[in-house]
């Protein structure tokens, strides 16, 4: 199992496609991941967005239209593909709408998504189950945390996800959405300092 990273676009979003066997899935298309996706793939098997925000679905419909493979997204963040905001990214639509915790096996790989809403409604962290991997999008990043002042972020939410996460007791590597890699036990130790900035 290989996973490969590039940071994409003005905000430097991590494209992330995972490798199996040279089947491939891709987390979080972001603005010109693209070209990165196309070096990178020899059977593409779907895209899963961590949430909506425009520089993680950016290149979703463009990878999506080349491949002819399905979407996932959680729910409450699938109005963002339709580009609510005006950023002039080319619609997409979701093929599987997650629910809360949904698992979803893809040939040889299997993922459950842990919803954690407040950066997003539907934001997400992406386990890929097996592995002790998690995809944490914009909930989670080295030393810090998703923003919360958003149009739809939720700060009371925000803090109920953080809550909820820091109870989890297994760790699991984490690869953020902007970034460099960490540990779910490491970002644990800094979340009780966060939670001060929430009332």
């Amino acid at each position: 199992m290989q996973i490969l990273k590039k940071a994409c676009g003005m905000y430097e979003t991590n494209c992330y496609i995972i490798d199996h066997n040279n089947k491939q899935i891709i987390i979080d298309p972001g603005e010109n991941a693209y070209k990165f996706i196309k070096e990178n793939v020899s059977k593409p098997l779907a895209i899963l967005n961590t949430h909506g925000h425009y520089d993680h679905v950016y290149d979703n419909a463009k990878v999506k239209k080349t491949y002819e493979i399905p979407l996932f997204i959680h729910k409450d963040d699938a109005f963002m593909l339709k580009d609510p905001f005006s950023y002039g990214f080319e619609h997409s639509n979701a093929d599987v709408l997650v629910e809360n915790e949904n698992e979803f096996s893809i040939d040889e790989f299997k993922f459950k998504f842990h919803h954690f809403p407040g950066h997003t409604p539907g934001c997400c962290m992406i386990e890929l189950v097996g592995e002790d991997v998690l995809f944490s999008g914009d909930f989670l990043f080295y030393r810090s945390i998703g923003r919360w002042d958003f149009p739809y972020s939720d700060a009371a939410k925000m803090k109920e996800s953080l809550l909820k996460v820091l109870a989890y007791e297994k760790d699991f590597k984490l690869f953020p959405g902007h970034g460099e890699e960490s540990t779910l036990k490491e970002e644990q130790k800094a979340i009780p300092a966060w939670l001060r900035y929430f009332h």
